[in-house]
């Protein structure tokens, strides 16, 4: 998985379709090179067969893309790659009784909140193989109307890169982000 931060003009679509031919070029049969995750304006991961990742990294200038970083994963989650892991998954779920949240809760399907538990086993098998709406998805949890305060929202743990994320998707709302660091061997 390639994370990308790229300028307005980057057309991340056309780039994997690039990076796609170039893998048909290399004889690979039904390559894979597609968005799995939308983490803010401009920003994208990119996942599929890893010689379409090293050539969207070696000709980045060419696709408008500022910085690139290969992730330290093993599989292109969020893809068709991932297609494999849909039946067992959808064969646990219908074992599990699924209730409906207390809480609000949003898919990374569409950025929406789950309805009921049908909704939730259907979505969970569906992330296996779309990409993540976290930008989406941040825009429907801070949705608020016109003067209605932000909740405060707290990143429990080691790194701030959620509230990273939460400022670039929504200024307003991160100002009320608090990170809260968590310690293993803190003393009480």
């Amino acid at each position: 998985m390639l994370s990308v931060i790229g300028r307005r003009e980057a057309n991340y679509k056309f780039a994997c379709l690039e990076a796609r031919k170039h893998c048909e070029s290399l004889g690979i049969e039904n390559p894979v090179c597609e968005i799995s995750n939308y983490l803010f304006p401009d920003s994208r991961v990119l996942a599929g067969h890893l010689q379409a990742l090293e050539f969207l990294q070696k000709n980045a200038q060419k696709y408008y893309f500022m910085r690139t970083k290969m992730l330290p994963v093993s599989g292109a989650f969020h893809t068709r790659l991932m297609q494999s892991a849909v039946e067992p998954l959808a064969e646990v779920l219908k074992s599990m009784d699924i209730q409906k949240p207390l809480l609000c809760v949003y898919s990374n399907v569409d950025g929406k909140k789950y309805m009921h538990p049908k909704h939730i086993q259907k979505l969970l098998v569906k992330q296996v193989v779309s990409p993540v709406l976290w930008e989406q998805t941040m825009h429907s949890v801070y949705e608020r109307k016109q003067g209605t305060e932000f909740p405060y929202t707290y990143e429990v743990g080691p790194g701030k890169q959620l509230g990273a994320v939460l400022k670039k998707c929504n200024l307003k709302a991160w100002k009320q982000y608090n990170h809260v660091d968590a310690l293993e061997d803190e003393e009480v």
